[in-house]
């Protein structure tokens, strides 16, 4: 029953909820470690009959093995999407997780590049000659230029490109679509980019970036050419195609943005989550009035 349950909750995320299998795999994970130690410690082999009890048992075995406050919260996260499935669908009369409470997390800033570094890393650092190089850069210039998630980028298709009126649209998280505006010069360079496609053989003509191999992007690709040329221009402990995404929402906030456009491009599904970025425009304040006033 245990896992009939799952595997219906599972379909259910990756058909109906449009979950990235990333996201998927990570339910699947701590869904069966749960039904596993159910199973072991208390003989219980089906999720409805665990009590408020039990997952408060399995919840600080779980921090007895020195698992991160957030380790915690996304596994009750994670079971209480998955109770409210079964309760919706009639396998429960309650749902267990409703009386826990998440963690508190350690407040954990963004890292972010210095507009200097950003310049530094489009207008002066050498990519590698041809397509391959070609294609480094655009990955690196949208990262920085719309924000987008790296799965965003991944699934980015040329139709998703509105020339005319210059923007793209996105789909993220949620299968939500949003729409992005983008400078003419970094469509001329897209406009560049498809023409120089067409010399690849057997090049993926839905997808806008490939690998020279005419084989669609890969996570792990982006993630190490980002790295790659972020280690030339930045002392940045972390390097990351988030940190891209970060150095998008942070130079448009120091530069006057609002906050509530901010939170439509990022794609956040609430101001809670875009706030984060308001630290950095409150140290970049707190430099200007030590610098510039009297009493400071």
């Amino acid at each position: 029953m245990v896992n009939n349950q799952i595997e219906d909750f599972l379909h259910y995320l990756k058909f109906e909820r449009r979950y990235s299998a990333h996201t998927v795999k990570a339910y699947q994970t701590d869904l069966e470690q749960y039904c596993a130690y159910l199973l072991q410690d208390f003989q219980i082999d089906a999720p409805g009959i665990a009590t408020h009890f039990h997952l408060r048992s399995w919840l600080a075995g779980i921090k007895g093995d020195d698992q991160s406050a957030r380790t915690i919260n996304r596994k009750i996260s994670s079971l209480n999407v998955f109770y409210k499935y079964l309760l919706r669908n009639g396998h429960i009369s309650k749902n267990p997780v409703s009386r826990l409470h998440a963690m508190k997390l350690p407040e954990r800033l963004p890292y972010w590049l210095k507009e200097q570094e950003t310049q530094h890393l489009l207008d002066d650092i050498q990519f590698e000659e041809g397509f391959k190089g070609f294609t480094d850069r655009l990955i690196c210039e949208l990262l920085y230029a719309t924000g987008m998630r790296r799965s965003e980028l991944l699934g980015l298709k040329v139709q998703n490109i509105e020339w005319s009126l210059k923007q793209i649209r996105v789909l993220g998280k949620g299968n939500k679509e949003r729409l992005i505006p983008v400078s003419e010069s970094l469509l001329d360079t897209m406009r560049h980019y498809l023409e120089a496609k067409k010399e690849i053989p057997d090049a993926d003509t839905e997808l806008l970036l490939i690998l020279d191999t005419g084989d669609p992007l890969y996570a792990g690709y982006v993630y190490r050419i980002v790295k790659l040329y972020l280690t030339t221009v930045t002392t940045l402990h972390k390097k990351s195609p988030h940190v891209m995404r970060h150095t998008f929402a942070t130079h448009l906030l120091n530069n006057g943005a609002n906050i509530q456009a901010i939170k439509d491009l990022l794609g956040h599904s609430s101001l809670a989550a875009t706030q984060i970025y308001t630290h950095s425009n409150i140290d970049k304040l707190k430099q200007i009035h030590q610098l510039n006033h009297p009493r400071a």
